[in-house]
This record gives structure tokens, sequence and C-alpha cells, in this order.
């Protein structure tokens, strides 16, 4: 899943984005102006603002993506003493908030709930066949005996299981597992790694539909 994180502390920017990425393609800008464009030519996933940011403030930018209608999940991240700024947010219209300095995983475990919940999985796993998923941690299993993939395997799956039933383009996978910070992508990036999910947690579980794209079907 692909995420826009807005956070002018270029340290604290950095460490984060490169947390997030061990579960999200994440896409890093340091103002609210810079989200606006990212949002204008990205479909992203959710959105981790901060509060406090050069310019338009994250809650002007959240006040204007509610105002034309933008139902985009967005966590706000915000200073430990501004009380205030939280329940401006949530009244503005976010759907969590986390205080700084926070625990990096636990904005991993309230992205992943905010997103099942978005896509409608309120549950904490999903299952098919004898595989189950836990978006909160992002953790797979099969059989009940966890399975451990690779960065670009388990974005790959993430797409595909909140898709489940539909079919999802090879485009469309690679542009949300592929952010900005990415490299060249190969011709074959994504079928390699469906070949080695396949490995993973069984032949039959990705479809390939010829002409469409891949598929995970109850």
């Amino acid at each position: 899943m692909r995420i826009l994180f807005v956070e002018d502390d270029k340290n604290l920017g950095r460490a984060t984005a490169e947390g997030l990425r061990g579960l999200f393609a994440v896409d890093w800008v340091t103002s609210a102006e810079q989200a606006e464009d990212a949002l204008a030519t990205t479909a992203y996933g959710m959105m981790v603002l901060d509060v406090n940011l050069p310019g338009m403030s994250g809650l002007e930018l959240l006040e204007r993506l509610r105002g034309r209608k933008e139902q985009i999940p967005v966590l706000l991240l915000t200073a430990r003493d501004a009380v205030r700024h939280r329940v401006e947010g949530l009244n503005a219209g976010a759907d969590d908030y986390l205080v700084k300095p926070f625990d990096l995983d636990e904005l991993l475990a309230r992205c992943s709930a905010l997103l099942r919940r978005a896509q409608g999985h309120a549950e904490p796993a999903i299952t098919v066949a004898d595989i189950a998923f836990f978006p909160a941690s992002g953790k797979q299993e099969k059989g009940g005996a966890p399975v451990i993939l690779s960065g670009r395997e388990k974005a790959i799956f993430d797409v595909l299981i909140h898709n489940l039933d539909h079919p999802v383009s090879k485009a469309k996978i690679e542009e949300r597992i592929y952010d900005w910070a990415s490299e060249d992508i190969e011709s074959n990036t994504v079928e390699v790694h469906i070949a080695s999910l396949r490995k993973k947690l069984g032949r039959d579980l990705i479809r390939t539909i010829r002409g469409v794209g891949y598929i995970i079907a109850k």
C-alpha cells in the first residue's frame, strides 16, 4: 500500500519514512503545499500528516481536503502538549492521531488499522484457504505457521489481499508498491515477486488473468 507522509523535520521525517517502508511504499514531503501537489497526481491509501508545518498547517490542509469531500484516511501527528490541535484535528475530519514522540511500531499498527477499516476489513485477520493475513502487524501465516516475505513481496501481497476477488493490473501494483525513492523498475520485477509469493504461499493462491492482471480469490 502507498501512503503519503507529510513532515517538515528532516531527521524525524527521514527516520520515520524508512520505518514506514517496512510495510508500505512511502512518499515523503515536507510541506502541505507539496502534499496537495502529490495528492493531485497520485492515488494514496492514506496520509500521515504533521500538524505543525511551515506555510499552510496540517490542520488547514485537512480542512481543505474534507471541504472537497476527499475521504483519504488521515492520521495526524501532534505535539505532546497540543491538546487543542488533537481536538481540532478530529473535528476537522482526522481519522486518528498520534502524539510525538511516538513508537514506530505503534505508528505502523495505527496505519494498518486505518487502512483495514477504510477497505472494509474490520476483522483483525483476513483468511483465504490456509493463509491468514494480519493487517495490523503485516504478518502472514500458512497453516498456522509464520511465512517470511521480503519487503516487495509483502507490498504486492498487501495490494492483492486488500483487493480480494478483484483483479489488479501490473501497472496498478507498480504504482502502489514503488515510491519516489525507488530505483528504476525492471520490466519483469512484479512477475519475479509473484513467482516467489506462489512458492511461499501456494501455487494456486495468486491467479494470473491474461491481459488483466493478478487476483487472490476466495
